[in-house]
């Protein structure tokens, strides 16, 4: 989350000029996005979260592999959104989405609660659908992608207090710290690599070869039985 925030400051900024009274048709369209997209994403994804820890872990290559199916999908809708372009269909941008939008992609980023759900799949794959450009939709799955991760934060102190104390009391204050800056160096760069390469061809065979080797570990997982 930390990256995405460095990343999308400006468009963070944005949102905070709205609060203030902004008119900005754009940024107030963003505005409405992040709301309503975080509301749906509130009310499908905590019921979701609140059923799913109360059931006991599954194995470990069953995340793997939704992860891995939603990742090939994701690679064929974006050829088939680039094919789209090639025969004269305009794709979409945030000006363009409507309300109907918002609500679908909420509810799509509100089911990633469940395990083993990618929510930037998820939701960059629904946006795909929507004919939203793919550059476009990388770009707006990870802003959204803040406010789900703030309301999931918040959700899991809320609801399972004493593990988070004990995990952070097992790692201790340094650990956690080196944690977060090692996780947000890593985002960061590829937060940066996905939204260049997104509007480029190579983001599909990219994407297809990540959605290979994850259903590749799946699989092995399930077969050593984790």
């Amino acid at each position: 989350m930390a990256a995405a925030v460095i990343y999308f400051r400006k468009e963070l900024a944005e949102l905070i000029r709205v609060i203030l009274g902004s008119k900005d048709k754009m940024q107030r369209k963003l505005f409405t996005y992040v709301v309503f997209v975080t509301v749906f994403t509130g009310v499908i994804g905590a019921p979701l979260y609140l059923i799913a820890d109360s059931i006991p872990e599954i194995a470990v290559g069953i995340p793997m592999l939704i992860i891995g199916f939603v990742l090939l999908a994701d690679a064929a809708l974006i050829r088939y959104s680039k094919k789209k372009r090639e025969k004269g269909i305009v794709p979409r941008k945030l000006e363009n989405l409507t309300f109907k939008d918002y609500v679908l992609i909420g509810v799509t980023q509100g089911i990633s609660a469940l395990p083993g759900v990618s929510r930037a799949g998820i939701t960059t794959s629904t946006m795909l659908l929507l004919n939203v450009e793919p550059d476009e939709a990388f770009k707006l799955s990870f802003i959204a992608g803040i406010f789900a991760a703030l309301g999931a934060f918040g959700l899991i102190l809320v609801a399972t207090e004493s593990n988070v104390a004990a995990s952070i009391a097992k790692i201790g204050l340094t650990g956690l710290v080196l944690a977060i800056i090692t996780s947000t160096l890593v985002s960061l760069l590829l937060i940066d690599f996905l939204i260049k390469v997104a509007g480029k061809q190579k983001i599909t065979y990219l994407t297809a070869a990540l959605g290979t080797i994850a259903i590749a570990s799946g699989l092995l997982y399930l077969a050593l039985g984790l």
